[in-house]
């Protein structure tokens, strides 16, 4: 091939450092409904009846968008509940939830065990109170058991993996599986 193996090494890193980025990037959120935009296109009218009229036929478009389910409009509460109900998925469609939230509370959760058991091949697998299912997927031994009401503090890894800790034990890797 005329590349000698060192090179053909350097080029592989190279090419792989050059594309991580990209790779890892996160999908934009998507731009606000066109309803809502609307809504917010009235501020920028001057003459008082006009803007109040563009803001009336704005909202009512708004309503009955919501109405139709064309339009739901959640609260950081309810956008919070939503991103804790996915963490360990990769849905990257869910990047609209991430909108004004801190990177730590993106990329970390705790959580509290209802049941832990091992599987067939010795890895365990631990069942939260809110219906999570993680799967270990290292050989990693625990020092202690988990058990009903240990807490685990699940934590976004490198390359999409994740990393729990359980009762403060160091962490092994594992995978949501539902």
């Amino acid at each position: 091939m005329g590349m000698r193996r060192g090179s053909m090494v350097g080029f592989v890193a190279a090419i792989g450092a050059a594309t991580a980025p990209a790779a890892l990037a996160r999908p934009p959120a998507p731009a606000r409904a066109p309803v809502v935009e609307a809504v917010a296109r009235c501020r920028a009218v001057q003459a008082d009846a006009a803007r109040l009229a563009c803001y009336d036929t704005a909202v009512a478009a708004m309503v009955a968008a919501e109405a139709k389910g064309d339009l739901v409009s959640i609260d950081r509460a309810q956008r919070r509940a939503v991103r804790r109900q996915a963490f360990g998925f990769s849905l990257p469609s869910l990047a609209i939830f991430d909108r004004g939230e801190k990177p730590d509370e993106v990329n970390r959760v705790t959580e509290v065990v209802a049941s832990a058991r091992r599987g067939p091949e010795g890895r365990w697998v631990l069942r939260m109170q809110d219906g999570a299912v993680w799967r270990q997927t290292d050989d990693a031994d625990l020092g202690r058991r988990p058990h009903a009401g240990s807490k685990a503090l699940i934590k976004r890894a490198a390359l999409g993996s994740f990393m729990m800790e359980i009762d403060g034990q160091a962490g092994i890797r594992a995978q949501r599986q539902n």
